[in-house]
């Protein structure tokens, strides 16, 4: 697995399960990178059609993360204002701290567009918040 801090999965105020800090992450640091299978989009698309919640990156060339089965990070809960941020390169998703991150707290990130079309109530609860994914 490649996840450098020590991290736990909890019931969220955001949503379902979230992801946090079990102890102080530094800012600007990778956290770690999303597991999961490559796939097309159109099989990533077919897959999310058969799960209520999904974790899917889909990147530029036509390819996807389907990232369900990943055992922690699949879980970090979007925000309009995101502690963490999302880096995708060559078929990776990788997760880096925004800004120094406290022991105890939740780690979001900012999903921008996603296949809701911006019809998805957000629940983030942010000052900033958008509305909708």
């Amino acid at each position: 697995m490649s996840i450098r801090y020590d991290l736990r999965a909890a019931p969220s105020r955001i949503d379902g399960t979230g992801v946090y800090a079990q102890e102080a992450i530094p800012a600007r640091r990778k956290i770690g990178e999303m597991t999961g299978t490559v796939v097309t989009w159109q099989t990533a698309r077919r897959r999310a059609k058969l799960h209520e919640r999904i974790a899917i990156v889909e990147f530029t060339d036509g390819f996807a993360l389907d990232a369900t089965n990943d055992k922690l990070l699949r879980f970090i809960n979007h925000s309009c204002d995101a502690n963490c941020f999302i880096r995708c390169s060559r078929h990776t998703v990788e997760f880096y701290a925004r800004r120094a991150l406290k022991k105890g707290e939740e780690l979001t990130a900012d999903y921008g567009e996603t296949h809701h079309d911006g019809k998805h109530p957000c629940q983030c609860g942010a000052e900033n918040c958008r509305g909708y994914l």
